[in-house]
Parts: C-alpha cells; structure tokens; sequence
C-alpha cells in the first residue's frame, strides 16, 4: 500500500542521507526541474479503465516521445474519492499487473502532452506472457530509418518496427521460450547501438547475465559477461549505455551497481567488439536505468527513489530525491528520456503513468540530464 500521508521535506533528506550516508554521495540537493503533473497528460484509456504500468521512454524528438506501457487498468465501478487520474492514487501498485488488459501498450504523444497515434495494432504480440511483459523501448541515433525497438523481457523477445509502426520488421527470440544459446534470451532487459549497426543485448535479468552482441542483420556477433560476485560479474544486465570513448555503461539492478566496460578490439578488426572491464559505481539503492552525456551520467535509483548524477570518473556529483507523495508522487522512475529543451519525461512502472519534469530557472544547469551522448 503506497503511503500519501505528507512528510516533511526534511524528513525525505534525513532518509536520504542515512541511505548514502557511507558513500562518496557528492552534494544532495533539491530537484532541478518542476513538476508538471496536474497539467500535463490526461490518460486517453476508456472509460473504467487507465493507464498500466508505465516501463518505456523513447524521446525521438520533442513532437514525438514514444511511451511504452504494461497495458492498461481496470478501475472499480464506483470510483473511490481518492482516484485522480491513474491507479497509483488509489494506493495500488500495478506492477504485478492488477486489472490488467493488453490494451495501448505502445502509444506516441508530443511534448505538450496530446496524444499522435497509438500502436494497437501490436497489442496481440503481449498477450499470453506470463509475467510484466513489455521492458523498454530505444532507437539507434545512427539509423536513418528511426526504427523503433521494443524489449519484451517476459515474452524473452525483441521487436524492430518501422518508425510508422506499420511493420514489424525484425524479430530476435522466441516468444515466451527462454533460453541461452545464440538465439534465445532469458528476460532481456535493453538494447544499446554502435555505429556500424551492431547492437548490444541485456540478457538480463532471468537466468542470464550476458551482454550479446549482434551484427546489423541481427545474426550473433558475441557476448561477454557471466553470474557471480566479482567486481566483474553481473546479477542482473538492468539497462546498456553508450559514452565517450568507446565506454559501455551496464547497470547491475542486483548488485546495485554500474560496471564500465572498455571497447579493445578497433572498428577494422572481424572481432569487433570486444570489452574488458575497467570500473564499477556501487553503492545505489535499486538503480533502474541509465543514461550518458558528454560528462555525466544520471542513474534513476530506489530505495528511496532519486536521480543520481555521477562524473565520468565514477564520483558522485548531484544527488536529488524524486517526491513520495503529493500529485507528483513516484514509487519508481524505472526509464527516463530527455528532450532537445531539456524536458525530462519519466515512466512510472509502479504506481503506473507517465510524468513531465521541466528545469527549473534557477537550478544549477550542469545538473539538467542531458541527451544522450553520440560520437561526433
């Protein structure tokens, strides 16, 4: 049952701190952005029903932001008082899929929040999994068709459609059969993009802890990475990012932490890519995904939620603490994705909706999470 009840701010950074508190936590501080809530985006489901769980954002540019969902909600016939505009209001907690129907699940709005089109014609392809169903959603900065890729970790199964969702063009695994060899997955988690077109796997969260690299025709290239405790191995593959210098950021949920990786082997050898391992950032609370600028790298993280900004070098910088309550409460920001003015969208997997953060006028600007970094 999510608690509603107000907390002081005060009491949100004393929790905050004893978290971190034997840490190299950097400064912590209040947000960077405004909350837009209230004035945003209303659902678009029909009546008796709302948003699912909220898990994908794939900011293409700001007239077109690609969410991905769990579905929708089936709400209680009356509707209690205390119900606004999504389940996590009522205090539920839609993870699991409570009132679940495989409706909507990939839908496209602009930045002032009308909704462009809705992807329903691909709503059969979630039906039948047990399980959280649909994980991510991403798009390679290098590929001029702006295909759009759609991570199914229940199903252990990847999409590739068309950027007008008319076809579905590529599919990687097979729906609903794990598995570990060169064709199957275990919960796949993301998918991160080279510049010669091969891609990378988070393969994941299930049995797996592998990252499989793929060449552009989706045939297997690679893969590294296996269980265990070292500083080197993975509990779970969580989210991939790209960074300067040729830097793979993986983001272990289980061990709560980020692994560095190193790409060795150059764009001219047939063994193209290899990594090897150079770092780790430990010490989050449940870090749910990633991504990379120039200089920085933000971390969405639990326990409590908030964004964590580390320096390229691993060292903390920002710390901010997402708000538990109120009309812009989170119990997670499991993706999140930026626009060209900065806009900050994240997607509520939990408590289940979408939310909009604008920067703030007066916040420092090198906390504002910038775009993805891409080679020049």
């Amino acid at each position: 049952m999510i608690h509603l009840k107000v907390r002081a701010a005060a009491l949100l950074f004393l929790i905050l701190m004893s978290t971190v508190n034997a840490q190299d936590t950097g400064v912590i501080g209040p947000s960077p952005y405004n909350f837009t809530t209230e004035s945003w985006m209303q659902p678009f489901a029909q009546d008796g029903f709302t948003w699912g769980g909220n898990s994908g954002v794939l900011v293409e540019s700001k007239d077109r932001i690609f969410f991905l969902q769990r579905g929708e909600t089936e709400l209680p016939d009356p509707l209690p008082n205390e119900y606004t505009t999504f389940a996590g209001s009522l205090g539920w907690n839609v993870l699991r899929g409570r009132g679940r129907i495989w409706r909507n699940c990939i839908y496209i709005i602009d930045s002032d929040g009308n909704v462009l089109e809705v992807w329903d014609q691909w709503d059969h392809l979630f039906v039948g999994t047990d399980g959280p169903g649909p994980h991510r959603i991403r798009q390679s900065p290098y590929d001029d068709e702006k295909r759009v890729w759609v991570i199914d970790e229940t199903g252990h199964i990847i999409y590739v459609f068309s950027n007008d969702g008319e076809q579905l063009l590529m599919t990687l695994g097979e729906k609903n059969v794990a598995g570990n060899d060169e064709s199957h997955y275990h919960q796949p988690q993301d998918v991160a993009f080279l510049p010669d077109g091969k891609f990378l796997i988070a393969d994941g969260l299930g049995d797996n802890k592998r990252i499989v690299v793929r060449n552009p025709d989706g045939s297997y290239h690679s893969e590294f990475g296996e269980a265990g405790d070292e500083i080197d191995q993975f509990a779970s593959v969580h989210s991939l990012a790209m960074g300067p210098d040729e830097h793979l950021y993986a983001l272990d949920r289980d061990h709560r932490n980020v692994k560095v990786f190193q790409q060795i082997a150059r764009r001219n050898s047939e063994n193209y890519p290899t990594y090897e391992y150079v770092s780790t950032w430990g010490d989050l609370g449940m870090p749910l995904d990633i991504t990379v600028g120039e200089t920085s790298a933000w971390v969405t993280d639990l326990n409590p939620p908030k964004i964590v900004q580390f320096n390229l070098d691993g060292s903390r910088e920002y710390t901010w603490p997402l708000p538990t309550e109120g009309p812009d409460f989170w119990i997670e920001m499991h993706s999140l994705s930026v626009d060209e003015d900065g806009n900050l969208y994240g997607t509520d997997n939990q408590a289940g909706r979408p939310q909009k953060l604008e920067p703030r006028s007066d916040a420092n600007p090198e906390h504002i999470v910038r775009r993805p970094y891409v080679p020049r």
